[in-house]
């Protein structure tokens, strides 16, 4: 039943995780995952060990405990016990006999505790705010968790799309090396700029080894998230960029936050946590009201008059001396505590909320910039200074200048692409939406008890 659940909501999260796909050069045969299959490895591997963190299967048994009604007692008494048990006795249950015991007598009776004051309501309702708080520590989980493999996954596309330009930037040295070789024989160009060009096309030799481990590492990083699945150090992420939806970037600063405190799972849960306490506070001034327990059985005595009897009773313990005095005051300690947890995790969700509001709004522009012509001039000055260059209209110091202007802006652009997607999905985190659809996050799976 579990692994049905949890198969259930890995595919309820892909789902919400769909995003556009954008085709990449590869210079592996290393297989390519989105990153919703990412996710998918993720969930899989990882849902059941979650849930158990945040005690779901627990809160819902301390549900069934808190709901649970007091178990009868039985009991049962042998009185009169002696040498010589009512021997001649003129009872009405006895022979009359001088030397015949008419035995002992023999008592059963059933008790039943009855709570009053409403005590198993208020612990019925408390335990149910509590499960309902595990859950939303759930989803607050699935919401941070989904976002550190997010991070995970678009550091490793960095690495990648910075071993893609490296190696891009070596190929590029390398033609250029054989074109200038040719020239250098013909005397077009003088040995020491020869050698610079080399020096540089060694540079970026050594950059594209720089680039190959930042790869390796970043590809641990994220097996080590999934919990190394097998063929992990295979993996290579797609150059898949999210489809920018509406997740509320276009509100005002005000409106935002007042989205992000009706949704956050963990303001919920904080919520939740308070009128769980408000329920253990009055739970416990109802304390000092007695429960009571009532008796009920059957007597059979031989030595008495009546041989047959029943009897009922009662009793209750007096609160005389200890009125539940500590339990009230601990419980209202309790309620404070809560309040200002409450408090502080709105103040938290408010700062979350700008600071990502205002990093998105950066990042978004800083890409819009490079995309509006900033890319297209550093490719333009390359290829103009290599072309001035082949033909010996400009200086090799002028070629070199070029050729790292152009690695540096794209360096810069890829950086920002990555700097925008986190910041995207940060923003949604903030406000406590799925990312790709603009909804509240998923409920948790119930699990199986």
């Amino acid at each position: 039943m579990k692994t049905l659940y949890l198969k259930s909501i890995t595919t309820l999260l892909l789902l919400c995780f769909a995003v556009a796909a954008q085709g990449q050069p590869k210079e592996t045969t290393a297989k390519a995952l989105s990153i919703d299959e990412v996710l998918g490895i993720f969930f899989q591997r990882n849902l059941d060990l979650i849930a158990a963190q945040y005690a779901i299967d627990q809160s819902q048994a301390d549900a069934i405990i808190a709901s649970a009604i007091p178990n009868p007692t039985f009991g049962f008494q042998l009185l009169e016990l002696s040498k010589n048990i009512n021997k001649g006795s003129s009872a009405e249950g006895c022979n009359h006999s001088p030397g015949v015991s008419c035995g002992a007598a023999e008592y059963y009776s059933f008790s039943q505790l009855i709570e009053v004051a409403g005590k198993r309501g208020l612990r019925i309702e408390g335990s149910g705010f509590a499960t309902q708080a595990a859950e939303q520590d759930f989803r607050d989980a699935l919401r941070i968790f989904s976002n550190m493999v997010r991070d995970a996954y678009y550091n490793l596309l960095q690495t990648q799309k910075d071993r893609w330009l490296a190696q891009e930037i070596v190929n590029h040295y390398q033609s250029i090396t054989q074109a200038n070789r040719l020239r250098l024989k013909g005397g077009d160009i003088a040995e020491s700029d020869f050698l610079r060009v080399n020096i540089e096309a060694i540079r970026a030799e050594s950059d594209l080894d720089k680039a190959r481990t930042a790869v390796e590492q970043a590809k641990a990083n994220l097996a080590m998230i999934l919990r190394w699945p097998e063929q992990s150090m295979a993996y290579e992420a797609k150059e898949q960029w999210p489809e920018i939806m509406d997740i509320g970037q276009h509100l005002g600063q005000q409106q935002l936050i007042d989205k992000a405190l009706e949704l956050r799972p963990d303001l919920q849960a904080d919520k939740l946590r308070a009128e769980q306490a408000k329920k253990e506070l009055a739970l416990a001034h109802r304390l000092k009201y007695p429960d009571v327990t009532v008796t009920a059985g059957y007597a059979r005595d031989p030595s008495n008059n009546v041989l047959d009897s029943g009897f009922v009773g009662f009793n209750v313990p007096l609160p005389v001396f200890y009125q539940y005095q500590g339990e009230a005051n601990k419980a209202a300690v309790n309620v404070n505590q809560s309040q200002l947890a409450l408090e502080q995790t709105g103040l938290n969700i408010r700062n979350d909320v700008v600071s990502a509001l205002a990093t998105w709004q950066s990042t978004d522009k800083i890409v819009h910039r490079f995309e509006d012509g900033l890319l297209k001039a550093a490719v333009d000055v390359r290829d103009s200074a290599e072309l001035a260059y082949s033909k010996g209209a400009t200086s090799v110091l002028d070629f070199i200048d070029a050729q790292r202007n152009y690695k540096n802006i794209m360096h810069e652009y890829y950086l920002a692409l990555i700097d925008r997607t986190n910041a995207y999905y940060d923003l949604a985190k903030s406000v406590g939406v799925e990312p790709n659809n603009g909804h509240p996050p998923l409920p948790p799976p119930k699990l199986s008890r």
